[in-house]
């Protein structure tokens, strides 16, 4: 899953960067108003933390913006403003959540998932697919029961299927969400991401949809 994280505020940036990608997101990073508006209108992202006060262009504008030009990824913004006027402007701006600073990065990441979810029509913390389970929380993957150890790569890949069960889903939908604008991005990669996850998953988890990409269903 890929994540646009905008914040200015340079401690923070690499305390959340950091954080995001050892949760297992792709992240692209801004540090300014402009640049995120761009890279929101452009890129499909999974989801969206904004902080509001930005230079270049504030974050309420930036998300005014994308709202307008029809972009529904979901954004978290983040305030320095323990004020209840700027969180009710936000959520009616587009926001689909917030948190006011200081906060716990843990609570970012659990409000994060919960979006990234929710954004999918799913509701449990755990998806499952027939015998495989990827708990979302620990990032932990089972089959029948057992854990299964997979790459960050691996887990990028089973982790967007499983957030779009049943849906067809092509090899560039696949680049675009695992790998950050700055990645050396290959859609040929994809094959062999699949390849090992049949191997240690079993081959009938991902079906080929000849022609169009791939499909997680559970087994008969």
């Amino acid at each position: 899953m890929r994540v646009l994280l905008v914040e200015d505020e340079p401690t923070l940036n690499r305390q959340l960067d950091m954080a995001l990608q050892q949760a297992g997101y792709s992240v692209d990073v801004s540090v300014n108003g402009q640049d995120a508006w761009a890279l929101g209108d452009t890129e499909p992202f999974d989801a969206v933390v904004l902080d509001l006060g930005l230079p270049q262009m504030d974050g309420l504008t930036v998300l005014r913006r994308w709202r307008s030009s029809g972009r529904h990824m979901p954004v978290l913004i983040l305030t320095a403003r323990d004020n209840w006027h700027d969180k009710v402007t936000g959520i009616d701006a587009g926001a689909d959540d917030y948190l006011t600073k200081p906060f716990h990065t843990a609570e970012l990441l659990a409000r994060l998932r919960g979006l990234i979810r929710r954004s999918s029509g799913l509701s449990s913390p755990v998806l499952s697919c027939g015998p495989v389970q990827l708990d979302t929380r620990s990032g932990l993957v089972t089959l029948d029961g057992q854990s299964i150890n997979l790459t960050s790569h691996e887990f990028k890949v089973l982790a967007y299927l499983m957030h779009h069960p049943g849906a067809v889903v092509s090899r560039t939908e696949l680049t675009e969400h695992i790998y950050a604008q700055d990645s050396d991005r290959d859609s040929n990669t994809i094959e062999v991401f699949v390849g090992r996850l049949r191997k240690k998953l079993g081959a009938s988890h991902i079906e080929t949809v000849r022609g169009l990409g791939y499909r997680l269903v559970a087994p008969s």
